[in-house]
């Protein structure tokens, strides 16, 4: 049979039907391009050998050389072959647990063996557990150079189809390898970044011969999978700039007389040069598609309600959409405050909104009468009608679909409302040109003068004592506290009753003291009024789950303790600390674990009390967790990323997308003959506008 890369995984050799649905459950390997795509993991140097009395617990594997000695089926406990490996420094223990008998009958005395393994202790002895073995052959050990390790599953494993048996087939696909395979990339420009080609680079990738022939197969495959990511934002990108058209705001007289006579506080630097770049797009003629970015308190809304007065001045009207209810009435709150001082016509719109009061608004809208409406997805309903909606502003915009983000400017039947989206939550810069990477991105990076930085500090459970102390301490100079418990949905009933115990034990250390409780089995209703108790100063005391991350502002809450603090990310852990230190007092963030914690909980605790630089905490956090937790983005499809990592990858990032920016700049539509490669994969390239808002 002919092969090619859409034949079903079965018809390979050493697959066949039965072992073709095992790879398909477990890995998702369907067809052969499935499994030439499914790379190593890590590779082994059998290049190398260790003397038996090198060996330490540390070494993630060794490979030895020696002669077996006396293997033997132990019975006792659990049924297992035992044997020992000789050379001249020392003796090490080898067992195995599953076919014991076939591997007995390999086992033959004075004759030189290479085996390679894990080392562990076990009863104060060095053993290798299921070794891999074979007798030594000098000629094969140059041969074997670099083994790729691939992952596995359990269930694999118990069908014997471990990383060997993944290497066996990858071997035999590369030697029934369709003979013509399709350059991907143009010839100019593998010339230009020096790139192997493509089927090269696939073979080293599964088999190569050393590290050098490896990082050279790996840039290639990796170059090319983030170099189609950029060339299809920046395609995007460039063909909304030619195509999509935004009215001219140019009007600035109601800013600047904002400027000069209601302006709460000056402005930092970093927020006069992202005014500038929105009043820029504004005045363009170009649709506007910004993500404005900046830290928890760096003022976003300050900068928001600059460019919404531009629009306003110009004769158009704004929407501010917000993911939750609490968002929404704090948003709409602010607004009200800084608009009343231009007799601005401003209102909120939320699914709490009464019939009779929705109905005035919607006439309003229609009119023109109202300016600005604040809201939640409530904004998107048919409903919904503007006079002319020239401003279209998004918080915490990653908690929309693109769909419910794209129903609120499709309002607007001539030309489309300028787009501005806010996030709070820093994104590390290879993660924005990745997941945005079609947007112009604005970022506010210093924080306003005279904000002092939150003091985080780590205690342990035992140290609870000195913690009820400091927040006794802290309330009596008429300061309010956090206490926020982790609430994870796979452990919900647990969460729930820690809270609920932790609750009671708040009570019963502070009998004298007023307390709030916040969480998610309570009614919307119930939450708000507890807020607004907390909010008045009524109670000193938030016990709360994360239901507080996002939109709570309470000037005079200083105090933030945080329990079982290694089960929440890094990120989310920034984003809580965020909502103390709004005030002119001196804030604390208070970290509460156990005394045992594992390595990468203390290393993000660890980060956490060292800065608080919201950027550099992003960038921690994808090395440790990775782009798909990070975002939330694995399960949405938008970062399928076979090959490349973005918390490693950073340096091929950087040329791929100058690489991308470089076609596009001279090709926009890829219409020259040496681009009908990119542009014929692209148009074979499903889902692949992650940033694409407009």
């Amino acid at each position: 049979m002919q092969l090619n890369f859409q034949t079903p995984i079965e018809y390979l050799k050493g697959v066949g039907p039965k072992k073709a649905i095992l790879l398909q459950k477990e890995l998702q390997i369907y067809n052969l391009a499935d499994l030439i795509q499914y790379y190593p993991f890590r590779y082994e140097d059998r290049t190398s050998f260790h003397k038996i009395i090198e060996v330490e617990e540390d070494l993630s594997y060794v490979q030895l050389k020696g002669y077996i000695q006396s293997p033997k089926i132990v019975a006792k406990g659990k049924k297992r072959l035992v044997a020992h490996l000789k050379d001249d420094t020392g003796i090490i223990t080898l067992v195995w647990f599953q076919k014991i008998q076939n591997i007995l009958k390999q086992l033959k005395p004075n004759l030189l063996y290479q085996v390679f393994g894990k080392p562990t202790i076990y009863n104060g002895i060095y053993t290798l557990v299921h070794p891999e073995f074979e007798i030594f052959n000098p000629e094969s050990v140059q041969e074997k150079k670099l083994i790729p390790v691939y992952h596995t599953t359990e269930k694999l494993k118990a069908n014997q189809m471990d990383s060997r048996y993944l290497r066996s087939i990858q071997k035999n696909l590369l030697e029934q390898f369709p003979s013509h395979l399709v350059e991907t990339l143009p010839n100019y420009l593998r010339e230009q970044y020096k790139i192997t080609d493509k089927r090269t680079a696939l073979s080293n990738v599964h088999f190569p011969n050393d590290f050098q022939i490896l990082q050279k197969a790996s840039f290639r495959l990796k170059f090319e999978e983030l170099f189609y990511i950029q060339l299809k934002l920046l395609q995007t990108r460039q063909l909304r700039l030619e195509k999509q058209i935004g009215d001219p705001y140019t009007d600035i007289k109601l800013l600047h007389y904002f400027y000069e006579t209601s302006m709460p506080f000056p402005l930092t630097a970093a927020q006069k040069r992202v005014v500038k770049e929105i009043y820029a797009d504004l005045r363009s003629g170009k649709q506007m598609n910004r993500l404005l970015q900046g830290d928890v308190g760096s003022g976003k809304t300050i900068v928001a309600f600059l460019a919404m007065l531009i629009v306003i001045g110009s004769g158009a009207q704004v929407a501010m959409m917000a993911p939750t209810e609490i968002l929404a009435e704090q948003h709409y709150k602010k607004l009200k405050e800084f608009a009343s001082s231009l007799s601005l016509r401003i209102a909120i719109l939320t699914g709490s909104t009464k019939s009779s009061e929705r109905k005035k608004i919607l006439e309003e809208l229609a009119k023109g009468d109202l300016q600005i409406i604040v809201g939640t997805h409530s904004l998107i309903n048919d409903a919904v009608i503007f006079q002319k909606l020239g401003l279209a502003i998004i918080d915490e915009q990653h908690r929309f679909g693109v769909m419910q983000r794209a129903k609120l400017w499709q309002k607007e039947n001539i030309t489309a409302p300028h787009v501005l989206i806010m996030s709070a939550t820093p994104i590390p810069r290879t993660l924005a040109m990745t997941l945005y990477g079609d947007l112009d991105i604005s970022i506010i990076d210093e924080m306003p003068a005279g904000r002092k930085p939150t003091k985080t500090l780590h205690y342990y459970d035992a140290q609870r004592l000195k913690v009820f102390r400091f927040i006794k301490d802290q309330i009596s100079l008429g300061r309010q506290v956090y206490i926020v418990y982790p609430l994870i949905e796979e452990s919900a009933k647990m969460d729930y009753k820690n809270l609920m115990d932790g609750y009671e034990s708040i009570c019963r250390a502070f009998p004298e003291i007023p307390l709030s409780i916040i969480h998610g089995k309570m009614k919307a209703s119930d939450k708000e009024y507890e807020m607004q108790r907390f909010a008045k100063g009524e109670t000193k005391i938030m016990v709360a789950t994360t239901v507080i991350e996002v939109g709570v502002n309470v000037p005079n809450a200083s105090v933030m303790i945080i329990e079982n603090a290694d089960r929440f990310g890094l990120s989310q852990l920034h984003q809580l600390r965020g909502r103390v230190g709004r005030g002119q007092d001196q804030a604390y963030c208070i970290l509460m674990t156990e005394y045992k914690l594992g390595t990468k909980s203390r290393d993000r605790i660890q980060a956490l009390v060292s800065t608080n630089n919201g950027f550099e905490i992003a960038d921690m956090d994808l090395r440790l967790r990775g782009p798909g937790d990070l975002m939330g983005i694995q399960q949405s499809g938008l970062l399928e990323l076979k090959i490349a990592d973005l918390s490693k990858d950073t340096h091929i990032l950087e040329i791929a997308r100058d690489a991308a920016k470089s076609v596009i700049k001279q090709d926009p539509l890829l219409e020259n003959s040496h681009h009908h490669i990119l542009k014929q994969r692209l148009e074979h390239t499903k889902n692949m506008s992650w940033g694409n808002i407009g």
